[in-house]
């Protein structure tokens, strides 16, 4: 008997937490996951920035998710090693530079590990992802003719060791973007770290100069992230702007519009024109004909 009056009081206590366990399961369903993709990023072995791009599933598809703040960290989620704030936009990504603050902690290490973490807010599960990058350098050269030359390097034990059997695509930067300096796609390293490729595109316009930018990069690499390296050389055919500012053609001013597409107009305006009065003379004649009647 007394047993079972100490039970009493434990199974009423159980009941009053079931109804607020129910309600934070309900509303833990009622939000989404976040699916999040961490990459390190580096340019010409100078400038460090990460990227995060969000995204959740929607009826079986991939949406990208706007306006998730992330917190991003170096090796450990503390405020000594706070990298910054990162808000994604409407395609679902966002980068942050790695601040001077943090430049000791990352050159004491050959290997890192990023961490982005979202807060509990909003429409989405709170989420935390890590990526883990080993420190690398990329190269560009050029060689005898039109060869352009690459080499990637890790660091390893305090040196840096060519690394082997690393694609890396050989390209020329262009506005939209990159295009390849020849047929194949990417090269793999051999044992010295080292790929050749051959420039095949000769005319492709450079600037005024005839400089190109020509690029080597590691794309999405489990290891090293993404690296890009960038040279210019002066093998593109020279950009030449003809002066056409006072003479008669389709981009010049206002007043040197070309004879043909004048006549043309002028035509087109004088033709319909002429078919609308003679339109209006024939109604005013059949009003007074009918009138006359």
């Amino acid at each position: 008997m007394k047993r079972l009056c100490n039970f009493y009081p434990l199974l009423f206590s159980l009941c009053l937490q079931l109804p607020a366990s129910f309600s934070a399961n309900a509303q833990d369903s009622a939000r989404k996951s976040l699916l999040v993709d961490l990459s390190y990023h580096s340019l010409n072995n100078a400038v460090v920035y990460l990227s995060v791009h969000a995204k959740t599933k929607e009826k079986g598809k991939f949406v990208p998710v706007g306006g998730a703040r992330f917190h991003l960290y170096l090796d450990k989620d503390s405020a000594a090693c706070f990298a910054g704030d990162a808000l994604t936009d409407t395609k679902g990504a966002a980068i942050t530079f790695l601040p001077p603050s943090l430049q000791h902690q990352w050159n004491s290490a050959a290997t890192h590990t990023f961490i982005a973490v979202s807060g509990d807010e909003g429409a989405f599960n709170p989420s935390r992802t890590e990526a883990s990058v080993v420190k690398a350098h990329l190269e560009i050269d050029t060689g005898q003719g039109r060869t352009i030359i690459a080499k990637i390097v890790e660091l390893k034990n305090g040196e840096w060791v060519p690394v082997k059997a690393v694609e890396i695509k050989v390209a020329i930067r262009r506005s939209g973007s990159d295009l390849a300096v020849s047929d194949k796609d990417s090269y793999t390293t051999d044992s010295t770290g080292t790929i050749s490729a051959e420039f095949h595109r000769d005319g492709i316009p450079g600037d005024k100069n005839g400089l190109l930018t020509l690029v080597a990069k590691v794309e999405d690499n489990d290891s090293y992230g993404n690296l890009r390296v960038e040279k210019s050389e002066p093998w593109g055919a020279v950009l030449k702007l003809a002066d056409t500012f006072d003479k008669r053609s389709l981009w010049a001013a206002r007043f040197k519009t070309p004879i043909w597409l004048l006549f043309m107009e002028y035509s087109i305006f004088l033709s319909v024109w002429s078919v609308v009065i003679y339109l209006v003379f024939q109604i005013i004649k059949i009003i007074k004909a009918g009138r006359l009647a």
